[in-house]
């Protein structure tokens, strides 16, 4: 596995999350709540792993990534970047304020932040599978232009 490997392993923790998510509130709404509970642990855990992985890649990558082509699609992927961009980074504080209103137990203060934290979280999780989708499956984007005298990685 190399540095390059990141941007799909990071789709699929994004993944993961948006399943984990998605059974976390299937089993609130039933009243299973240790189920409930396990699976938003889990979320977290897996979004905390791709926070890390995505950091790697981005430290050990001096390549942008740009979406160019094809060009009438191009504005709506930016929106679509801009939005997961945005709500990721608003995300991030409630995930946290959420989870320790739980684990504290505070449960009337948990659902009422949740109630917000669940939506934003589950979007930012599914878009960040479209935008992998969208840069290295659906509509692959041209090789970035490097700097002078930095060379191309080698392909293994």
């Amino acid at each position: 596995m190399t540095v390059q490997d990141l941007p799909f392993i990071n789709a699929c923790l994004n993944a993961l999350a948006t399943v984990f998510l998605t059974l976390g509130l299937v089993f609130i709404k039933k009243g299973n709540k240790t189920a409930h509970r396990n699976c938003m642990i889990s979320a977290f855990v897996t979004s905390a792993v791709f926070l890390a992985c995505y950091l790697t890649y981005h430290i050990n990558t001096e390549a942008v990534t740009r979406f160019v082509e094809p060009a009438w699609f191009r504005p709506i992927y930016l929106v679509l970047l801009l939005t997961h961009v945005v709500l990721a980074v608003v995300i991030l504080p409630l995930i946290f304020i959420t989870l320790s209103r739980a684990l504290k137990e505070r449960f009337e203060q948990h659902r009422k932040i949740a109630r917000w934290t669940w939506p934003l979280w589950i979007y930012v999780s599914i878009t960040g599978v479209l935008i992998y989708l969208l840069l290295y499956q659906i509509f692959p984007q041209p090789e970035p232009a490097r700097p002078p005298g930095v060379e191309q990685p080698v392909a293994r």
